[in-house]
């Protein structure tokens, strides 16, 4: 149980605002047909989640400081170049999904929700310890409870979904492919991969722990994708049945009241809200452990300000930033939900190959260095995401 945390918080902030509206989007618009790509996207979570945290417990260091080590200074550049893009997009949909949230519950303006929701975590993540923290965002994470009593109220067919969740069915239209990319987007985010490696030293794991870490990242991954299959069901037993279509999250929650009751509405509202709290906290963090790591600074969240200005200032900005964005007059907030989820695909491409670079150095990982049989996972994982990348630039250009 001490050594639960990395898995468990990379893997359920992966259900974000963005993602739960991409699996409403995949529920509404496909029905169960396009689960098996949600299964897929969680089996590359979990090879590439323990991945991250087994390079990061055996080595001591995250992500961009081995990058920097390895590889140089370019190469540093690109891959935090990436992830820092990645993750500000992801940031500002966390916002814009409590403004969601909030509006279907209370009905209260983003320009209220919004501050007070980044004053909350600001206030958890920079003055509170590392334990504190922790446990805050672990208690945060039992709110996804309520998409699986969501999915329960909405009546599916457990059939189509057990069949959608086994048989690929690929779709041939431009919207179906976006929507496979942002599904693989939102499930292996990039930020992810920084966070659970950096997290994972930040908890002082050690080797002997790992075992049990494996635990930690595989209860995570299934659990993010076992809510994301309840969103995708819920939706497809109402909304897609029903012939309805949605733009985001909220969308779906307000539809769900005629459609399946107010519990439903109610459940949904506040899982949004949750999940948009939690990786608020989270996906910053991501950013903070990469910027400091990148300029060999300190990345500890036991540290004070004046111990870790960089780590801190980085943490406080990318919310900044993102928070500035949202609350912009006529800010494309549904296309911020969404289509960040797809831009990470692409984004994927720039961290991927490091990460399994690093984990295949033998002088650097020892006796935990990637197998064959890792090594060839990992390598499919990366081709998928290429592939469907490459194949929805095609599709866009004809």
């Amino acid at each position: 149980m001490a050594v639960l945390g990395p898995g468990l918080l990379a893997g359920l902030s992966d259900d974000d605002p963005a993602g739960i509206t991409t699996y409403s989007i995949l529920g509404a618009d496909f029905g169960y047909r396009l689960l098996w790509v949600l299964a897929l996207s969680t089996v590359a979570l979990i090879v590439f989640h323990e991945l991250a945290a087994r390079t990061g417990v055996v080595t001591g260091k995250g992500l961009m400081r081995l990058v920097r080590e390895r590889y140089g200074t370019r190469a540093t550049t690109v891959a935090l170049s990436a992830l820092v893009v990645a993750n500000v997009g992801t940031i500002c949909a966390e916002f814009a999904g409590v403004a969601a949230g909030m509006e279907v519950l209370t009905g209260a303006s983003r320009y209220l929700t919004v501050p007070f929701a980044a004053l909350a975590v600001g206030v958890l993540v920079l003055r509170g310890s590392f334990g504190r923290v922790e446990h805050v965002l672990l208690a945060l994470s039992a709110i996804f409870l309520a998409y699986i009593f969501s999915g329960f109220l909405a009546g599916p067919d457990w059939g189509a979904t057990a069949r959608g969740l086994v048989v690929p069915n690929l779709p041939s239209t431009r919207h179906g492919l976006l929507v496979v990319v942002a599904t693989l987007g939102t499930t292996l985010a990039p930020w992810g991969l920084a966070f659970i490696q950096s997290y994972a030293v930040d908890k002082r794991l050690k080797v002997k722990d790992l075992g049990y870490e494996r635990v930690d990242v595989v209860s995570g991954a299934v659990l993010t994708g076992v809510i994301g299959v309840f969103i995708v069901v819920a939706c497809a037993a109402t909304l897609h049945a029903h012939g309805r279509h949605i733009h985001e999250a909220s969308d779906a929650a307000v539809a769900l009241r005629p459609l399946a009751g107010s519990a439903a509405q109610t459940l949904f509202g506040l899982g949004l809200v949750g999940a948009a709290l939690l990786a608020a906290a989270v996906v910053p963090l991501s950013t903070a452990y990469s910027v400091a790591e990148t300029f060999e600074q300190s990345a500890d969240l036991n540290d004070s300000f004046s111990q870790a200005p960089l780590f801190y200032g980085a943490y406080g900005a990318s919310v900044l930033l993102a928070i500035t964005f949202v609350l912009i007059p006529g800010a494309p907030l549904i296309s911020i939900l969404f289509l960040s989820q797809a831009l990470n695909a692409v984004l994927l491409l720039a961290i991927l190959p490091f990460l399994r670079a690093l984990a295949r150095d033998g002088q650097l990982m020892g006796a935990h260095r990637l197998g064959r049989l890792d090594s060839l996972l990992t390598a499919g994982v990366i081709a998928l995401v290429a592939v469907s990348v490459v194949a929805l630039g095609v599709l866009s250009l004809t």
